[in-house]
């Protein structure tokens, strides 16, 4: 009866997901019917070539990276989240998106400094520098992980390392022109709809290579739910959940924010939700629960921030902020909020 009902509850998210996706297609400045597009992407049946462009050049690829970037985030959440047993545990509390936002303030701030244009500034180069620094913070945070035994600890220093990652940000920031902050703000409220079909193959491919470990660690990560002695009592490898972690989320958050740049509270909101939604603590359960919440919640992000009917957008990440910063405060106020963890 429990499997049925959570088999329900999977398959109306699902199909909530499509309802959201195509509405998401069918909002912008330029009114497209939802049958238009349905017929237009089924049987090639457009009123319009303009259509036509809009919806399959830009829309549909926004629409497609709302959702690759709300899985990733939101699952990356729930693995830290169970992992570190911390409700508030996300995606980027071992630095590595702070990471990524080092390499492409890097790009910008420090680049238009030594005389590059803003031409080169590219998003394939602001991807290309966001992956280098996620991955360094990365590295840094793995060679830690060598040294460190107690999970606890290792949160402090991802901590920190984003702590300090945030100060020389800070201070490229201060010694740069005008243009180049600009350019490095923008970046910083996060865009979901400058990637073309090039960019969202390669991010769905690093998302793909990302989730194995996740996959393979799902009994893992319902063992360690009682701690990390329990975990070991039942044969459980705490050590080697930490290497699946740290790759897993590092693969996952670090894409995402190098291609998309910072996106906030999807990672810390979307698990939450999906245990208040499926009542449980299997990963088995919720992963697939919150990967399809965090496609749902972002694609709804992204059509608020439309403003349809507008030629103007609302960044990704106000909008974000202002949905997930609600269910979070809810989150701390409940008196049960502890008992998930």
């Amino acid at each position: 009866m429990k499997n049925t009902k959570t088999g329900i509850w999977i398959f109306t998210g699902l199909m909530v997901l499509v309802l959201v996706f195509m509405l998401n297609i069918s909002l912008g400045s330029v009114h497209i019917s939802v049958q238009e597009i349905f017929e237009g992407l089924l049987f090639g049946n457009w009123e319009r070539p303009s259509h036509e462009q809009i919806v399959l050049h830009f829309r549909l690829p926004k629409a497609v990276v709302s959702m690759i970037a709300g899985i990733g985030l939101s699952l990356s959440g729930l693995q830290m989240q169970t992992f570190f047993r911390n409700p508030l545990a996300g995606p980027f509390v071992l630095g590595i998106s702070s990471g990524a936002g080092l390499g492409v303030a890097v790009l910008i701030l420090a680049g238009t400094g030594l005389g590059l244009s803003a031409g080169i500034l590219n998003t394939w180069a602001t991807a290309f520098a966001g992956t280098l620094g996620a991955g360094s913070v990365l590295l840094l945070v793995s060679l830690v992980a060598w040294k460190v035994k107690d999970s606890m600890t290792l949160l402090i220093v991802g901590l920190m390392f984003g702590s300090a990652v945030s100060a020389v940000i800070s201070l490229l920031s201060y010694f740069s022109g005008a243009e180049a902050l600009k350019l490095f703000t923008v970046w910083s409220m996060g865009s979901l709809g400058s990637l073309g079909w090039s960019q969202v193959g390669i991010l769905s491919l690093i998302l793909l290579i990302g989730m194995i470990p996740m996959i393979f660690s799902v009994k893992a990560y319902n063992v360690m739910l009682l701690g990390e002695a329990y975990a070991q009592s039942m044969g459980i490898n705490p050590i080697r959940l930490r290497w699946s972690m740290i790759l897993s989320t590092g693969l996952l958050a670090g894409a995402v924010t190098a291609f998309c740049g910072p996106i906030a509270f999807i990672g810390i909101a979307v698990p939450h939700l999906a245990r208040m939604i499926w009542k449980t603590p299997d990963h088995r359960v919720l992963f697939p629960a919150s990967a399809v919440m965090g496609a749902v919640l972002l694609l709804l992000c992204d059509s608020v921030g439309q403003l349809p009917g507008s030629a103007q957008t609302l960044p990704i990440n106000a909008v974000t902020s202002l949905v997930g910063a609600p269910i979070v405060v809810s989150l701390v106020l409940r008196k049960n909020f502890s008992k998930e963890f």
